[in-house]
């Protein structure tokens, strides 16, 4: 589910779109229907999806959900069709995004969407939500979603049996990352698994070490323009990462994200940086938190959470504009937030969630978002717009293999000057 994106909708895709398109326009709709795009149809996002359903119909029995993208077999097809929806002026009531400069970059600037400042203030939402959350739900003095999920991108998850059997300690700052993964390595163990088939997660390690270099601060700065890309400090990112690299398993570009935290689930390997998600991931493989795996900030993080979220917005032209608000007064809610991220392995955004629906590792980051400073996540769209983001990607998957540090750094600057960030 966390899959990165192919970029075109199969013929028989495009088929049933038309199906629903000719049949989502009749006469009559109006009022009685919700129309929305998300991604989420199947596994747990699906259930999680539906329970949100299920506090919305309890609010707005006669309005009927129809969901375009039920039938779609990814996010990429959904993404497809709402593109080609927006496109041709024919917007849904609503749709699924990710916060950050994604969704400013792509819907906000180009004025597709309405803001939804008056439902923060009308539901008291602004007291809720921790306030880095809200600056990246903003722009020109305006929030434009309603995030429903969280998720942290920079933790450390590592096997709690190796390190036992091995008499070593998880490490919680980079000097002791580096003597345990000597360690490890001595023993013949993989200290660290990545798995970057797909670009994204060596990004999100990447990003991981920027932050822990760099501090929330600087590491902020590199998105708006305050922080040089050709600072020392990130030299000292990408010698780090160099570094770090050195510990890795050799398949790891024929290893998906999944496939990576494996490693760490069956003892090959030590440890593994990863979002929130991979907690779903070690339960599904019948892990008992803190017995057989646990976690930490990533080394040099520790006080930061790293976050991507989920939301859904207001388009301009929505067909049912009142739906689309009671829509987003769920989306928004401690019910339709408390039904859906338990089931989903995501964490709520509200501060008054109910701690007794969550996992121990939820909970821990549940605590966390409230108490740390939050830092947008690159690889999870959070931090930079897409173009953007793909550029870096590029830049670190040949890091990766090459380590060439003079020239990633100058491609790293080059990307923020394309992007018109940087001078």
């Amino acid at each position: 589910m966390f899959k990165r994106r192919n970029a075109y909708i199969s013929g028989a895709i495009l088929a049933l779109v038309g199906v629903l398109l000719a049949g989502c326009g009749q006469p009559g709709a109006a009022g009685d229907r919700l129309v929305i795009i998300s991604s989420w149809t199947r596994g747990d996002q699906g259930e999680g999806l539906n329970a949100m359903y299920e506090v919305f119909k309890q609010r707005h029995r006669e309005v009927e959900i129809n969901n375009l993208a039920e039938n779609l077999g990814s996010a990429a097809d959904a993404e497809a069709l709402l593109a080609s929806r927006m496109q041709q002026a024919e917007s849904p009531d609503s749709f699924q995004v990710r916060a950050g400069q994604e969704l400013i970059d792509v819907w906000v600037k180009t004025d597709q969407l309405e803001p939804v400042t008056f439902l923060f203030k009308d539901n008291g939402w602004i007291a809720k939500y921790p306030p880095g959350l809200i600056d990246l739900l903003s722009y020109n003095g305006e929030i434009w979603s309603v995030p429903v999920d969280a998720q942290r991108s920079n933790v450390l998850w590592y096997n709690k049996l190796v390190f036992a059997d091995t008499g070593l300690k998880p490490p919680r700052d980079l000097a002791e990352f580096f003597m345990v993964a000597e360690a490890l390595k001595a023993k013949g163990l993989i200290p660290l698994a990545l798995g970057d088939k797909e670009s994204w997660p060596a990004t999100q390690l990447f990003e991981s070490v920027l932050l822990g270099a760099l501090g929330p601060k600087a590491y902020n700065g590199l998105w708006d323009g305050s922080t040089d890309w050709n600072a020392t400090g990130v030299k000292s990112a990408l010698q780090t990462f160099a570094r770090m690299l050195d510990y890795i398993n050799r398949d790891h570009a024929t290893r998906t994200w999944d496939e990576a935290a494996q490693l760490v689930a069956s003892g090959n390997a030590a440890m593994n940086v990863m979002g929130g998600w991979a907690d779903y991931f070690f339960k599904s493989e019948d892990l008992a938190p803190n017995i057989e795996y646990a976690w930490l900030p990533a080394p040099g993080t520790q006080g930061t959470f790293q976050l991507r979220s989920d939301a859904f917005v207001l388009p301009k032209g929505a067909p049912d504009r009142d739906n689309a608000i009671g829509w987003l007064r769920v989306v928004g809610s401690k019910e339709g937030q408390d039904g859906f991220n338990p089931l989903n392995g995501s964490i709520p955004v509200r501060a008054d969630a109910d701690g007794g629906l969550y996992d121990e590792y939820q909970r821990s980051a549940i605590s966390d978002l409230a108490s740390d400073q939050i830092a947008p996540s690159l690889a999870n769209g959070a931090a930079a717009p897409a173009e953007w983001l793909n550029s870096v990607n590029q830049i670190v998957i040949r890091f990766v293999e090459d380590k060439d540090v003079a020239t990633a750094q100058q491609g790293l600057a080059q990307t923020c000057k394309a992007a018109e960030v940087c001078k």
